[in-house]
C-alpha cells in the first residue's frame, strides 16, 4: 500500500513481489473499503479443518518416538487405526513432514523429546555465527601445505 501511495505502479509492484497486477488491484480496494482490516485474509470457501495441530503433532511424534507393536515400522493402515484418522489424513501428513518409516536405512530421527530445539540451534550457530573465533593459547592456525612427494620434486 505504501508503495501504491508513492505512486508505484501495479505491474512493477506486481513482478517485484512475484503476483499479478488483479492481485495489487484486489488489495487497493480491501485497503480503500476496510483500511487494515481488508488486507488480512478473508474467509475461504470450502470444508473447514477437520484436525487440529495438536492431533498432527501427535502423529508425527508417534511415527518418529515410537514403535507398533508386532511390526518394525508403522504403515499408513496402522497409524490410521492408532490414532482414529484417516488413512488417507495420515498420508498426507507423512508426505507433508516428509516421513518415510518403511525406508529403515533413511529414516534415522532423533527420538530425544528436545531435538527440534537443539536443531534449530546448531543451524541457527552455522547462519549466524559469533563475531569472534574462539582461539586457543599456544595454536596458531597456518595455511596448510602437504608435504612434497619426492617422485615429484623439481630437480
Amino acid at each position: 500500500m505504501l508503495a501504491l501511495a508513492n505512486g508505484e505502479s501495479s505491474t512493477s509492484i506486481a513482478s517485484r513481489l512475484e503476483t499479478t497486477a488483479q492481485t495489487v488491484s484486489k488489495w487497493r480496494r480491501r485497503f480503500q473499503c476496510y483500511r487494515l482490516l481488508g488486507l488480512s485474509g478473508a474467509p475461504r470457501s470450502g470444508r473447514k479443518r477437520s484436525l487440529v495441530d495438536e492431533q498432527v503433532q501427535d502423529i508425527v511424534d508417534r511415527v518418529r518416538q515410537t514403535q507398533p507393536k508386532n511390526a518394525t515400522h508403522w504403515s499408513v493402515r496402522s497409524m490410521s487405526a492408532a490414532t482414529g484418522v484417516s488413512a488417507t489424513t495420515v498420508h498426507r501428513i507423512w508426505r507433508a513432514f516428509g516421513l518415510k518409516p518403511h525406508l529403515q536405512d533413511t529414516f534415522k530421527l532423533s527420538t530425544d523429546p528436545h531435538f527440534v530445539d537443539k536443531v534449530r540451534d546448531v543451524v541457527g550457530q552455522y547462519l549466524n555465527p559469533p563475531d569472534t573465533r574462539p582461539t586457543c593459547p599456544g595454536f596458531v592456525i597456518e595455511s596448510f601445505q602437504p608435504p612434497l612427494d619426492k617422485a615429484k620434486t623439481p630437480s
